[in-house]
């Protein structure tokens, strides 16, 4: 075998040890780690599912992908924060966010969609994205540009400490206090989002409208009042999205690239559904943290960061309308 051949050797039976080999290795010796590393993962992974939440029921509804989503998210946050700073009580700080999120429903159905109905995809998508500037500059305006700690105190959020949970393989399992909130706090509003797409007249309604405009006009459905119901929904679902990342580190406008990070979640589940919003923020959130610690050494310190792209390129290669999207065929 020549130098080159076994340089060659060498440096793949590396890669191929740190991909396999070393991730066995400390998973004999820290089984431990792996529970806590899947239960942050399925916190981040809860936490995108509700993201991209927003963007499929209203992608569902009127066709739009919400450019602005993730700028929301910051704008929802940001508001529930600062009346807490002048000292509005927190639930009654929520219940304003949520009225104003619902009028920023009524007024982006009034001032943008309606003039734009009927015109192509883009158009409305060209929308979004001037709305998600708008509301950036309208928001630090408002706001101020700078970060803005989120007050867990005041909201009964936990803090960033360590719980024990219990021995497993003889070593303790700890976690952090706020991921187990976030799993289960979202866990939860996801759970309700289903019962009512799925029980309520309203989510009957909004299905009807996804599945056919015309249709759903025919017989009765106002299509001005599903929008503002799920803009409105996608706003809710934005405060809560905005004050638990925040929660994690601070209410800031670096917050609207959490966007960017849903952008995978859509794909591997599908821009249509709902279950495959969930599923899809589960496995990114699950693949990103097994990644970062057990591939950092081989990947990268920033594995974390791209690894969920790379499987919506394979999904987009193989079954490009995702996990549980439709499958549209056209006839010609």
């Amino acid at each position: 075998m020549d130098g080159t051949a076994f340089e060659f050797f060498s440096i793949a039976s590396g890669f191929l040890g740190g991909l396999f080999v070393d991730p066995f290795i400390a998973f004999v010796d820290r089984p431990d780690k792996l529970i806590q590393i899947v239960s942050q993962g399925l916190s981040a992974g809860i936490m995108y599912s509700l993201v991209a939440l927003g963007f499929v029921v209203i992608f569902k509804a009127s066709g739009v992908f919400n450019f602005a989503q993730g700028i929301m998210v910051v704008f929802a946050g940001l508001t529930v924060v600062s009346l807490i700073e002048i000292g509005v009580p927190a639930i009654f700080a929520i219940l304003l966010a949520i009225v104003v999120m619902g009028a920023m429903a009524v007024a982006i159905e009034r001032v943008v969609l309606r003039p734009l109905v009927n015109q192509p995809g883009i158009i409305l998508f060209m929308a979004t994205i001037g709305l998600a500037f708008f509301l950036e500059g309208f928001g630090q305006t408002i706001f101020g540009a700078d970060p803005k700690p989120v007050p867990i105190d005041a909201l009964g959020i936990p803090d960033d400490k360590f719980r024990v949970l219990g021995d497993f393989f003889r070593k303790p399992v700890r976690i952090y206090q706020l991921d187990l909130t976030a799993l289960i706090a979202g866990g939860l509003m996801v759970a309700a989002i289903i019962l009512f797409l799925n029980r309520t007249k309203i989510g009957r309604a909004l299905r009807a409208v996804a599945d056919d405009n015309q249709a759903a006009l025919s017989v009765g459905i106002p299509l001005p009042f599903i929008w503002v119901v799920v803009w409105t929904l996608s706003g809710l679902v934005a405060i809560f999205a905005g004050v638990m990342w925040g929660a994690q580190s601070q209410a800031g406008f670096s917050l609207a690239v959490i966007a960017l990070k849903a952008l995978p979640v859509l794909i591997l589940g599908g821009f249509t559904s709902v279950p495959g919003a969930i599923l899809g923020g589960i496995i990114i959130g699950v693949t990103e943290k097994l990644a970062e610690f057990y591939w950092r050494g081989v990947l990268g310190d920033g594995v974390e960061q791209w690894i969920g792209y790379v499987i919506a390129l394979i999904i987009l290669l193989f079954r490009p309308q995702g996990l549980f999207g439709e499958k549209i065929i056209e006839r010609v």
